[in-house]
């Protein structure tokens, strides 16, 4: 038997059978542990060095240095945050001789065949101390190239968001970079540049630049920033003023070249109708809110100059919003259509994007640099483990098992009659949502996005499925449309761009990637659940017939029926199962066959066989379920570890079935769902409502081993909070409808 927590420590020592205060316990220890923090808003150089669609650094110094001589170096300089002590597989593929150095320790040395092979990557393992961690790469040019990709390995799933090192840069986005240099300069030497130092310091010019020229800095601001156009344009500026207690009248002053309006807070204060000096006078009242300014191009050029005074006093601007590493307390979008109107109040946002007047593309926010842009960043869980909160917050970020998390605080939710905790689920959705526009778009312009990173980079089910089933589950409660618009995206990657076998069964291609040509039973999970919500919705039942069919096939591949339980894959590769029934696995099965059959019409064709298949299930799992309540990693090795994840599901899954009536002998199973819940408040769930005892994401294998010593627990995993708060809501509403029986 597994021992987790001492029994005193768990929150069944402490609460017995109040089965709303355990429920309580973990959806507050949840949300207190991610709190709602927002995207990171940062300056960040386009013109820098980007990310492929992989997510790896592009270091293409040979485009960058074309006057460079072989031998001479380049060197790129960054810093990366972590939460805590944390592994991470970074790869490395180099163009030319490459050294990488992490906090000053050499960690790779290029040699000539990693070199010369076209598609070399290296996998280097490393070990990020928490706090600042400093990365060193230095490339020699040769006559076959100069430069290297490099970044992590999972680069949509553990991000490594890279910051300017030097004060001069400080809290900006993006790397440093310099040459052509002398070779050895850096690294070798045993000199490394401080990266918390100057950029005079280091003797050396940096890229990319971050302040205007002389020449450029006489320009006016929307000049120099999108230069001047010979069309007529015009260009938003935002900010807002710092006006003291004490100031009652504020007086604007300034100069402009063209027509320039100017509100706060959405109200017009101000249209000069033409070039030249202007001024008003405003209560102090009405200017503390959004300041935007409306610049048009005119005959001597384009930009603003504004002053406002308060008590004699001039008076500082702010900015509207925080943004690290910005040069200046505006932000400015341009060049625009000079006629165009807008809604102030909604102009000011930084998810919004403009029409370009020049290109037909769309544009955000820059900054008052060369280059410079505004950017927001995912950076809550920088670096912490992918699926546990640690000490940092999964707030804002969408994957899959974050997708059940949500689900279970909403049931939480409406089982407590706790609205605060919808409103959390909500948030967290909502700031995926909302963002999701402006996140392709990020996509798109710069190579890698900086957010929602599985969202708009989807290839395969775990990518969009749970969050997805998650946010319609949402959209009911709310009806928020940017729901239901980025679930339109979704259902159109599974209906007509998802890998398919000739079945029509889903499966994972994954070319050259070591789990291609697979069918996965956690795939059920990440699809059949979205396809039934979005066909209740919509009502277009072909999404149902398509969850029906895919349950119905995978049961083809997947189902042992000598053992009564699942596969954990199918490798196509060898035409066979891999014959481990995996506990999560079986449990992704169970759960989103009871979600399926909730939501299917008693007259639907395959329904017959989904319920004798859903019984089936449950009678193979049952015979499992071990004298502590619990079942195992791998369900018929009485070897493995008890597992907590798996168990919820399975809890979940037979309590629904007793409750809907799909059992035809319900007693049993409704003791197996007690006595499951029951071990996981006696045995895995603590006092402070941290769940103990899940595995950790999987990967897949032939052998039960892997299951057994390579896949650990994580304290607190993604994967088993929200299905504890569903598991524990569906146990309250199992024992209401059984009255105490």
């Amino acid at each position: 038997m597994t021992s987790y927590i001492e029994a005193r420590e768990s929150i069944r020592y402490w609460l017995g059978d109040d089965d709303a205060g355990v429920l309580k316990t973990i959806a507050d220890r949840y949300i207190g542990a991610n709190p709602e923090i927002p995207f990171s808003l940062r300056s960040f150089a386009e013109t820098g060095i980007l990310q492929t669609e992989e997510g790896f650094y592009n270091f293409n110094f040979g485009d960058r240095f074309r006057d460079a001589r072989p031998g001479d170096a380049a060197y790129a300089l960054g810093l990366v945050w972590s939460d805590d002590e944390r592994s991470l597989d970074a790869g490395i593929m180099p163009f030319s001789p490459v050294r990488f150095y992490l906090n000053d320790q050499l960690m790779y040395r290029s040699g000539a065949e990693d070199e010369m092979k076209p598609d070399a990557k290296i996998v280097v393992p490393l070990v990020l101390k928490p706090g600042w961690n400093t990365l060193l790469i230095e490339a020699c040019r040769t006559e076959a190239g100069f430069g290297c990709r490099f970044g992590s390995q999972e680069g949509k799933v553990r991000i490594l968001q890279v910051l300017s090192p030097f004060a001069d840069r400080k809290e900006a986005a993006g790397w440093a970079y310099a040459g052509p240099l002398t070779a050895g300069m850096f690294g070798e030497s045993g000199i490394f540049p401080n990266a918390h130092g100057t950029e005079g310091e280091t003797g050396v010019s940096w890229l990319p630049v971050t302040g205007w020229s002389e020449e450029e800095a006489e320009k006016p601001n929307f000049e120099r920033m999108f230069g001047l156009p010979k069309l007529p344009v015009s260009g938003y500026a935002w900010s807002r003023l710092h006006v003291p207690a004490g100031v009652d009248c504020v007086v604007l002053r300034g100069r402009a070249l063209g027509r320039t309006e100017v509100w706060i807070d959405g109200k017009a204060v101000l249209d000069t109708q033409g070039c030249g000096n202007f001024g008003c006078e405003i209560p102090a009242a009405a200017s503390r809110g959004d300041l935007l300014v409306r610049c048009s191009s005119g005959p001597s050029g384009w930009g603003f100059e504004l002053e406002a005074y308060g008590s004699e006093k001039e008076l500082d601007f702010v900015l509207p919003v925080q943004v690290q590493g910005a040069p200046s307390p505006w932000l400015f979008a341009g060049p625009l259509a000079a006629e165009k109107e807008e809604i102030q109040k909604e102009v000011c946002s930084v998810r919004r994007l403009f029409p370009r007047a020049d290109s037909g593309g769309l544009t955000g926010w820059s900054l008052d640099a060369p280059g410079r842009r505004v950017r927001p960043f995912y950076e809550n869980a920088m670096l912490s483990n992918k699926w546990t909160s640690g000490s940092a917050t999964n707030f804002g970020r969408w994957d899959y098992p974050l997708g059940v998390t949500m689900y279970g605080l909403l049931q939480t939710s409406r089982i407590l009659k706790r609205p605060d905790i919808a409103k959390f689920a909500h948030a967290h959705i909502d700031i995926c949502t909302s963002w999701y526009e402006y996140a392709v778009w990020d996509r798109d312009t710069y190579g890698f996005p900086s957010i929602n990173h599985q969202l708009v980079l989807i290839k395969m089910l775990d990518n969009c499925g749970s969050f997805g089933s998650a946010m319609l589950e949402a959209y009911t409660e709310s009806g928020n449309p940017d729901y239901l618009n980025v679930a339109e995206v979704i259902a159109d990657f599974m209906t007509n761009r998802l890998e398919r076998r000739e079945d029509g069964a889903f499966y994972r291609l994954c070319i050259s990637e070591y789990s291609a040509d697979t069918m996965w039973a956690d795939d059920l999970y990440m699809s059949t659940p979205f396809l039934s919500r979005y066909a209740e919705i919509t009502g277009d039942s072909s999404y149902l017939d398509d969850a029906a069919h895919q349950f119905l096939r995978y049961r083809e591949y997947l189902f042992m029926p000598e053992e009564g339980v699942m596969s954990h894959v199918f490798d196509f590769k060898y035409g066979k199962a891999t014959r481990i029934p995996w506990g999560r696995g079986n449990g992704w099965s169970l759960f989103s066959l009871s979600e399926l059959l909730e939501r299917l019409p008693g007259e639907h064709k395959d329904r017959p066989a989904l319920l004798e298949f859903y019984r089936e299930l449950c009678a193979g799992i049952a015979s499992y379920q071990g004298e502590s309540g619990l079942w195992r990693q791998v369900i018929t090795d009485p070897e493995a570890y008890e597992e907590a994840s798996c168990t919820a599901m399975f809890a979940y899954a037979f309590a629904r079935g007793v409750r809907f009536g799909w059992l035809e002998n319900p007693a049993p199973f409704a003791d197996a769902a007690i006595r499951a819940w029951q071990g996981l408040t006696g045995k895995v769930i603590d006092r402070r409502g941290s769940v103990h005892g899940v595995c950790s994401g999987s990967r897949y294998s032939f052998t039960g081993d892997y299951y057994k010593h390579d896949l650990l627990t994580v304290v607190n995993d993604n994967h088993g909070t929200g299905i504890m708060m569903l598991a524990g809501a569906e146990i309250i509403k199992l024992k209401g409808m059984l009255g105490g029986k």
